[in-house]
């Protein structure tokens, strides 16, 4: 642990000494609470990311941790905002992009707007996530058993999750009529990506070359991420607009996320901690859901990060008192 947390530490320092340096102190706590922010809201992230890690060869994991966070710094953080923000409000990115330098203020107002396109794609792709986990006839290990049992059992009806995803996402743009066509143009394109991304890493999963097997499965993570982060961009802007602090903090996070998912797997912790996994899927389908509900009334951040931790705490609890029920039993 302490040799894989070295890297985000060491950055960690330079990261809140730089901005200490440009704003002070105020800076520092504002970049503190945001590296908080990112940690809380996406430990579940690594949890899920960990159980797609540990069938992909090692050097990709590597890969994940090294070139991937640079994907999820500028990549998820940064440009695809800008992108969504251009989309929803027919701008150029080039000139999304200069106001996000320009004007912070009047950018977080657009990247306000386009609540409805980010929290739709969101929600949709998450809840796939979770239901493509739980809806599985073949799945015979539970932890909530008088829910996933039954959940299971629907697993059998061929793409049950995209019906129940699409279905949503017509009840929800009906309810929100102003902003229907954003939610459900954004929360298509979500269901299309993950269908996408399943089709490549199923084909890389039977593939012998490691290039096709690891690849896949970098770029479904990296997809995941950013469903993950949206949330928290949009979170960020309401805690400050300086976009040099909100690159810093979530980047930070975002780094000590990657790195506790690699430790995850270099532990075998899922193996250790059975139920773990499963906490982490109640805990994505939780936060899918607070970004569906956050399309009609608004989810405070912490209530988010809230719904997620309670999972993942109370999944670490029963891992842990089944481990000790089964070494009893031998």
């Amino acid at each position: 642990m302490r040799r894989l947390f070295l890297g985000p530490s060491i950055v960690t320092a330079i990261g809140l000494f730089s901005v200490w340096f440009i704003g002070g102190w105020p800076a520092v706590v504002t970049t503190s609470i945001l590296i908080v922010l990112e940690v809380t809201l996406s430990f579940d992230n690594a949890v899920v990311n960990a159980g797609v890690l540990r069938d992909m060869p090692r050097i990709w994991q590597r890969r994940f941790l090294t070139w991937g966070i640079l994907i999820a710094v500028f990549g998820t953080r940064l440009i695809l905002p800008i992108l969504i923000v251009s989309a929803t409000a027919l701008v150029s990115p080039f000139a999304v992009a200069l106001l996000a330098v320009q004007d912070t203020h009047a950018y977080g107002a657009l990247l306000e707007e386009a609540h409805y396109a980010i929290a739709a794609f969101g929600s949709a792709f998450l809840f796939l996530v979770a239901l493509k986990y739980f809806l599985n006839d073949a799945k015979d290990f539970h932890w909530i058993a008088i829910v996933e049992k039954r959940m299971a059992k629907w697993g059998n009806i061929e793409a049950i999750e995209i019906a129940l995803v699409l279905a949503l996402l017509v009840i929800i743009s009906a309810w929100v009529p102003h902003a229907a066509t954003h939610i459900l143009a954004a929360g298509v394109v979500g269901v299309i990506i993950f269908v996408l991304m399943e089709g490549v890493t199923a084909s890389a999963a039977h593939h012998a070359r490691t290039l096709t097997a690891g690849l896949g499965g970098f770029i479904y993570l990296n997809i995941l991420d950013s469903a993950f982060s949206l949330d928290g961009v949009i979170g960020a802007f309401a805690i400050t607009s300086n976009l040099l602090i909100i690159a810093v903090g979530l980047g930070i996070g975002a780094y000590f996320v990657r790195t506790l998912t690699i430790y995850l797997v270099e532990e075998k912790t899922l193996a250790h901690l059975p139920y773990l996994e499963h906490g982490a899927h109640w805990a994505v389908f939780g936060l899918a859901g607070a970004m569906a509900i956050g399309l009609v009334v608004r989810v405070p951040e912490p209530v988010v990060a809230g719904i997620g931790l309670i999972f993942i705490v109370a999944a670490y609890l029963s891992s842990i008192r089944e481990r000790v029920h089964t070494e009893a039993r031998h």
